[in-house]
């Protein structure tokens, strides 16, 4: 039987309506996200102004294979850089790939980018090149990348897994960044990097067939 309303009828509760110039929560957190990865980039440009007026001190800051005093390093180096050009060929990548996994939810983000930094870092520290000093962000792209490319595999997700085919297609020729290549860069950073990418993914998402 149908039913007339009227204006005291408090049956259906009235629609909540956004006003005008009200941003809706998901916009207002995509704007939140955003300006997090962009505080991030600002604070390494911010850093490298600081080096620029310090003669490369920062540069010190650096990984340090089986040396001591390259442990603090693990931490410090994805923030510092050799000069400009190098903080301008990384930042693209870490604003476009950290974007991505930010659709996950900062809590993953963060997640990620600990574990990446420490896990790829602590290796770095232990297996590469005696003598050689790691700075840039690159680990930490890399790390990304190995991250996006798996989780729609881990996960089974086929949200994902088209994110991770799109991320091969813009992104594959990063790869060839973990072969041995051009003196003065870290393939082993990239190498360990991404590999580290891929341990967060299968920590994270790995879903496994339940045993009865």
């Amino acid at each position: 039987m149908s039913r007339l309303l009227n204006s005291e009828d408090h049956s259906h509760p009235p629609r909540p309506t956004q006003h005008p110039g009200q941003v809706s929560p998901a916009t207002g957190l995509l704007k939140e996200n955003v300006l997090f990865l962009l505080g991030l980039a600002g604070m390494m440009w911010g850093l490298e102004v600081i080096n620029y007026f310090l003669f490369g001190y920062l540069d010190n800051f650096g990984i340090r294979p089986r040396n001591l005093f390259g442990l603090p390093g693990i931490v410090t180096a994805p923030f510092v850089h050799l000069n400009f050009r190098h903080l301008f060929s990384n930042t693209f990548p870490f604003l476009i790939l950290g974007f991505l996994v930010l659709l996950a939810g900062r809590k993953v983000f963060v997640q990620v980018s600990v574990f990446v930094i420490l896990t790829g870092g602590f290796a770095l520290w232990l297996f590469g090149p005696t003598g050689t000093n790691h700075i840039g962000s690159s680990l930490l792209i890399f790390g990304y990348l190995g991250f996006l490319l798996a989780r729609g595999i881990f996960e089974k997700s086929g949200f994902w897994l088209a994110i991770s085919f799109t991320i091969l297609i813009l992104y594959g020729g990063m790869l060839f960044g973990v072969l041995p290549g051009q003196p003065g860069i870290s393939w082993q950073g990239h190498l360990l990097g991404f590999m580290s990418g891929i341990l967060a993914a299968r920590i994270l998402f790995l879903k496994t067939t339940p045993v009865y």
